[in-house]
């Protein structure tokens, strides 16, 4: 039955796609609507299953024109290449090693590639337009040029946000025309007489850029290693600048799996080029580098959830959208495994219940290919027109800011927020403002970890001598504004401890200039006393507001000294400091910051818009239909007997020990569905912590950590597959929130987040039981034969079982040094 269902997948692509393996001939193209894909890749197992799922994808979508794969390999890699037949294929000298300078860049054989196919492919000589993209790509619908709006001179492309490199020096050092650099990538549809106008460029500023090592820092490229790793994507965007050409930029047709598209898109490409997640069910590319599964036939990627479990993991269904767009990533390249194994000649494979799935009519009528309907390609090329003939047009310039200190607790924070804002979609740059002494930083590891204004820490107050580290907050504002170069009309800005879920714009919650939006704080309960009475002349405009803030640049500069002054101010009022006025349950002070702003705000009579849809805390049960931004887990969270406060990792360095990550949160499947409130709070709950341990997971394959499945459970460090539970006082306690209230962790009494590497399963509670059985047997045995001296032996075994068990534990209830952290 199953080698039926294979021949007859084979028979249908073949009929319905027209797919002949290695054909080139696509009728009905006619001058000047000739396209014709590109997509560069290396004589490695890890590029071929890619390029079996792209070639799939290509046949499946009704991708219009031929498709040629730009093969690159040296004299060496070509003797043991098996994959000759895997595409219709021009090769290309590698370039891989520089034959100039001897470097090391794999990634210059794109720009190399295309070079050479404009010089030497027939093909480029009867052609119009090209699409490029990645091997790592899925195609669900045909990316027609003119159809998104392409023109001469004016190419369409996906936005790449991260390349901050061409707001600043870099662009003026790598381009004469460093304003029309634009932030590009992943998808290009452009006009061949552009393509030829460009390659060469694209070639030379790539070798340009990739040895200007001076110039390599993550603050001036956003590469997150500061090894000048994305030169070749700056080499096109300067090369492009250098030849006059201005993008299309299209934010629609392309998306990451696990990333939420927008409302109403339907996305054509996925890239699947970071790590994503479904449930407990997860993949990531470089997990399978090495991988030769184009050749062990009947093997394929692990199975995801099926679409009814899918739909019992989210109710949001923008969110549901994301996760199927996740699953049918994965399912159309096991279903391009399996015709690829099939085609080879390899026997039937056994049948499945995953094999079922994939011929159902379920998946056929989820990956049938997908068409822009005219409305949204006109409004994408419309509003794309406004963009580039009016700077800023039809919405505002938006870069959002959150402050840190050197150390690990911030440092981990710092890699979640990071991740989640490229997830989320947000507009524009994210800056980390940086504050740190001079011994501090000599000795810091963070440097790579964020876009970073670096600033002087005021945690000892210069003057007072006082302990406040949350003075840093308004400190590095106000200093990165009077030191960095900001184009930004306006500025959002952030905690560490938060988690980005979706864009956060002025234009969707209203804020202007002399109107900011934020989100309500109303523990803050100064504002409607003789606190306020004291340190502000407008004491009726204070607002209890903190946490996120959407504020115009013009009322940020006129407003950040005085949030800094008055937080000096409050903070030296100790007098009242007492619960009763300010909200403080410690009365230390500790939210004077808090104050700081408010007050400040309420001296130039800046009224805040407060918004209720913006920001959640896990544990928090959330409002029906409510799709909020973010989350700000400063307060503990619990589900079931899994439970997560950021306190207990203040001082673990868990962003520099290779794999480590927080325990596991509980599947959501396991989830008591009776009550519908309680289940959509802990599902908000593992969101948060599941994308925390995504970012740390995509962190830590950044640094290129050894292979996981190579570490030792006792080498890990911090934590393991098992330590996904902390028992003890939460167990079963489905608590309902109402405002939170700010918590001093230092004063809090917490249990040690115990991580049993014995008894952290369930297999191992067997193992356990079986060999305490045994022991048990023995002990009989030796009492029988040796009376008491035998049962001091059993007792002295016992406690040093218990004891060696126990040995690797980490002592996670650390102390703070001072009561709250600025970012609670």
């Amino acid at each position: 039955m199953a080698r039926i269902f294979i021949l007859a997948l084979v028979a249908v692509a073949s009929l319905v796609f027209g797919f002949v393996l290695g054909s080139d001939v696509h009728p009905g193209q006619k001058a000047p609507h000739r396209i014709h894909t590109l997509f560069s890749v290396e004589c490695q197992n890890y590029f071929d299953w890619q390029t079996v799922g792209l070639m799939h994808s290509f046949k499946k979508a009704q991708q219009p024109g031929p498709i040629t794969r730009l093969l690159s390999c040296t004299d060496e890699e070509k003797k043991n290449y098996r994959g000759m037949h895997l595409a219709p294929t021009l090769e290309v000298p590698s370039m891989s090693r520089h034959p100039r300078t001897g470097d090391w860049y794999p990634a210059i054989n794109k720009p190399a590639g295309i070079v050479h196919w404009l010089q030497h492919s027939k093909d480029a000589k009867n052609v119009d337009w090209v699409v490029i993209l990645d091997a790592d790509m899925i195609i669900r619908g045909p990316i027609i040029p003119w159809e998104l709006g392409a023109e001469k001179g004016q190419p369409v492309a996906a936005y790449y946000g991260y390349l901050v490199g061409c707001d600043n020096i870099l662009a003026q050092l790598h381009t004469k025309h460093p304003e029309f650099c634009d932030k590009v990538g992943g998808l290009l549809a452009m006009h061949i007489d552009d393509l030829r106008a460009l390659a060469p460029m694209w070639l030379s500023k790539t070798e340009e850029v990739r040895e200007d090592k001076a110039h390599w820092a993550t603050n001036l490229t956003g590469d997150i290693y500061g090894q000048g790793w994305i030169s070749e994507m700056y080499g096109y965007s300067f090369g492009a600048a250098e030849v006059g050409l201005r993008h299309k930029i299209n934010d629609n047709l392309m998306i990451y799996p696990g990333y939420i598209p927008r409302e109403g898109i339907e996305p054509i490409l996925l890239h699947y080029g970071l790590p994503f997640h479904v449930g407990n069910w997860s993949f990531s590319k470089l997990d399978h580098h090495e991988d030769n599964i184009v050749y062990d036939c009947g093997r394929l990627f692990p199975e995801p959830p099926y679409p009814r479990e899918v739909k019992l993991m989210e109710s949001d269904p923008n969110r549901r959208r994301s996760l199927f767009l996740s699953v049918e990533c994965i399912n159309t390249l096991n279903e391009g495994l399996l015709l690829r194994h099939a085609a080879d000649g390899c026997s039937k494979p056994k049948w499945s219940k995953y094999l079922s799935f994939l011929k159902s009519k379920t998946f056929a009528e989820l990956t049938r290919p997908k068409l822009l309907t005219p409305g949204i390609k006109k409004t994408e090329v419309a509003v794309q027109r406004q963009v580039m003939d009016e700077p800023g047009k039809p919405h505002s310039k938006i870069h959002t800011i959150f402050s840190a200190e050197c150390t690990p607790y911030f440092d981990w924070q710092t890699v979640g927020l990071v991740h989640s804002f490229h997830k989320s979609g947000q507009p524009g740059n994210i800056t980390r403002l940086l504050s740190c002494t001079d011994e501090d930083l000599q000795h810091y590891k963070g440097r790579d970890l964020a876009p970073t204004h670096y600033v002087p820490s005021m945690s000892r107050h210069p003057l007072t001598g006082d302990w406040y580290p949350a003075i840093n907050k308004p400190a590095a504002v106000l200093h990165w504004l009077n030191h960095a170069n900001i184009d930004a009309e306006f500025i959002v800005i952030l905690d560490a401890d938060m988690i980005m879920r979706g864009p956060i714009t002025p234009w969707e919650f209203k804020a202007a200039r002399g109107r900011p939006v934020s989100t309500p704080y109303d523990y803050l309960i100064g504002c409607n006393n003789e606190l306020a009475r004291l340190h502000t002349r407008h004491p009726e405009a204070c607002d209890r507001v903190g946490g996120v803030i959407i504020m115009h640049i013009d009322d940020l500069r006129k407003f950040a000294m005085l949030w800094l002054h008055k937080t000096e101010e409050v903070r030296a009022d100790k007098a009242h400091y007492a619960t009763n006025i300010t909200g403080d349950i410690y009365s230390s002070g500790w939210i004077s910051e808090m104050y700081g702003y408010s007050f400040g705000a309420a001296e130039l009579n800046l009224r805040h818009l407060i918004s209720k849809e913006i920001l959640i805390y896990p544990g928090y049960v959330p409002e029906p239909g409510v799709n909020y931004r973010v989350f700000h887990y400063g307060l503990e969270y619990v589900v079931g007997n899994w439970s997560f406060d950021k306190a207990n990792w203040r001082d673990v360095d868990i962003v520099n020990k290779c794999w480590a990550r927080f325990p596991d949160p509980p599947d959501p499947l396991t989830l008591d569905r009776s009550d519908e409130n309680i289940l959509q709070r802990d599902l908000l709950s593992l969101e948060c912590a599941k994308t925390l341990n995504e970012a740390l997971r995509l962190h830590h394959v950044r640094r290129n950590c050894p292979d996981p499945s190579l570490v030792s459970k006792s080498d890990s460090g911090i934590t393991n597959e098992g330590g996904s539970r902390k028992f003890g006082r939460f167990g079963g306690i489905d608590t309902v929130r109402s405002n939170p209230t700010p918590i001093d962790h230092s004063q809090q009494s917490t249990l040690p987040a115990v991580k049993d590497g014995l008894f952290s399963s369930l297999k191992s509670w067997i193992v356990a039981l079986w060999a305490f059985s045994g022991l048990g047997l023995l002990v009989v045995m030796v009492v029988v034969f040796s009376g008491r001296k035998g049962k001091g032996t059993r007792s002295k075994n016992y406690r040093n079982k218990r004891r060696s068990s126990y040995s690797g534990f980490l002592d996670l209830n650390g102390r703070d040094k001072h009561p709250r952290s600025d970012d609670d």
